[in-house]
C-alpha cells in the first residue's frame, strides 16, 4: 500500500534522497520545533523526528512530527520499543497515521540507564525486528497484532536503522536481512566516517542482493570541533572515526574548525554517492540545522527533484 510520504516517492522515482534530522526540544515550545524545520525546508526530502533520543524526556515524537509537517517538511517519526507496550505502539501508530505522517522508522530505542531516569523500567516488549513486522501486518495485511482486522489501515513507509560498525561485523549483513525479511522499506545507517569498512559492509549486502529489496540511505554528521571528533572516536559505541580524521580536526585553527568538519562531510558524500547500492544521504547535523543547506549545497544534492 503506498504512503504520501515524500522521501517514498523520491526513491521509487529513483532519485538519490536526502534525509534530515529535527530533534524535539525538552519543552512544550511549538516554536522551537518550527523554527529548526524551516531551517531544513527545501534542502531535505524528509527529516527524522527523534523519539525521546539518549533515553531523555523531550517533546513527544509524534507531537514533533506534526510541528514539522505544519512547516512543510515531510516527518519521519521515530518510535522506540523501550518506552511502549505492542498496545501502545499500535494506537500511536493509528494516531500518527490518522493526521497523515506517512514516515515511520523502527528502533529499539537507547537503553534508560544512559539518559536522565536511570530508575526508569524499561518495557521492550518488543523488539526492532518485531516492530517492523507489526507495523507491515498493519499496513499490507490490515490486521492489528493481536488478530483483529483494523478498519482503516496505517499507510506507512516502513523505515529501519543500521550500524555496519558494531560487533561482531559478521552478524551486520544477516541482521539487516532480517529487519528486510520483517518489513523494512528504507534503511538509515549510523554515522559512515571508516569509508573502507562501510564499502566492506555495502558489497556483502549487494552480493545477497539486499540494495534491490530496500533503499539504503548512509549516514553522516559534520565535526564542530576536535573534541566533538575525538569523543566520538573514543566515547560512543558502535561509532568508527578513523584516527586520520581526529588528527585532521585537531590540526585545523580554532576558528577553521566547524569549516573543516563541514569539508570532511561533504567529501564523504561524495565518495559515499559513488558507492553501489547507496540511494541516499542520511545527514544528522543535530542542533546545527542551519548548516544542512550548505553541505547539501556544496555536495551536489540542491535543488531537491520535484516529484508527483
Amino acid at each position: 500500500m503506498k504512503s504520501n510520504s515524500r522521501l517514498e516517492a523520491v526513491l521509487a522515482a529513483g532519485k538519490f534522497a536526502l534525509t534530515g534530522e529535527c530533534g524535539p526540544p525538552r519543552g512544550a515550545d511549538p516554536g522551537a520545533v518550527a523554527k529548526k524545520a524551516a531551517l531544513l525546508l527545501g534542502s531535505v526530502d524528509a527529516a527524522n523526528v527523534t523519539d525521546n533520543q539518549t533515553a531523555v524526556v523531550r517533546m513527544s515524537s509524534m507531537g514533533a512530527s506534526l510541528h514539522v509537517k505544519s512547516a512543510g517538511v515531510d516527518p519521519i517519526m521515530q518510535m522506540v520499543c523501550r518506552d511502549r507496550n505492542r498496545i501502545a505502539m499500535q494506537s500511536d501508530i493509528l494516531g500518527a497515521a490518522s493526521h497523515g505522517i506517512s514516515n515511520l522508522l523502527c528502533l529499539s530505542g537507547d537503553h534508560q540507564k544512559f539518559g536522565d531516569h536511570p530508575t526508569a523500567k524499561n518495557v521492550f516488549d518488543l523488539d526492532s525486528i518485531q516492530l517492523i513486522a507489526m507495523v507491515k501486518k498493519m499496513r499490507d495485511e490490515e490486521m492489528f497484532l493481536g488478530g483483529e482486522k483494523i478498519k482503516v489501515a496505517p499507510k506507512l513507509f516502513i523505515g529501519a536503522a543500521e550500524n555496519p560498525f558494531a560487533h561482531p561485523l559478521a552478524i551486520r549483513v544477516p541482521r539487516l536481512a532480517k529487519k528486510i525479511a520483517a518489513g523494512a522499506d528504507f534503511i538509515q545507517t549510523q554515522c559512515i566516517f571508516n569509508i573502507e569498512q562501510f564499502q566492506k559492509w555495502m558489497k556483502g549486502v549487494t552480493d545477497r542482493g539486499l540494495h534491490e529489496k530496500v533503499f539504503i540511505l548512509a549516514g553522516v554528521t559534520p565535526f564542530k570541533s576536535w573534541r566533538a571528533a575525538e569523543y566520538m572516536a573514543t566515547k560512543v559505541p558502535g561509532m568508527d572515526v578513523p584516527a586520520a580524521l581526529v588528527e585532521r580536526m585537531k590540526g585545523a585553527p580554532k576558528e577553521k574548525a566547524k569549516a573543516t568538519g563541514v569539508d570532511i562531510c561533504v567529501e564523504l558524500i561524495e565518495q559515499l554517492r559513488e558507492i553501489p547500492g547507496v540511494k541516499g544521504i542520511h545527514l544528522m547535523a543535530i542542533e546545527w540545522e542551519e548548516i544542512v543547506p550548505e553541505i547539501a549545497k556544496r555536495a551536489g544534492l540542491l535543488p531537491r527533484p520535484e516529484v508527483a
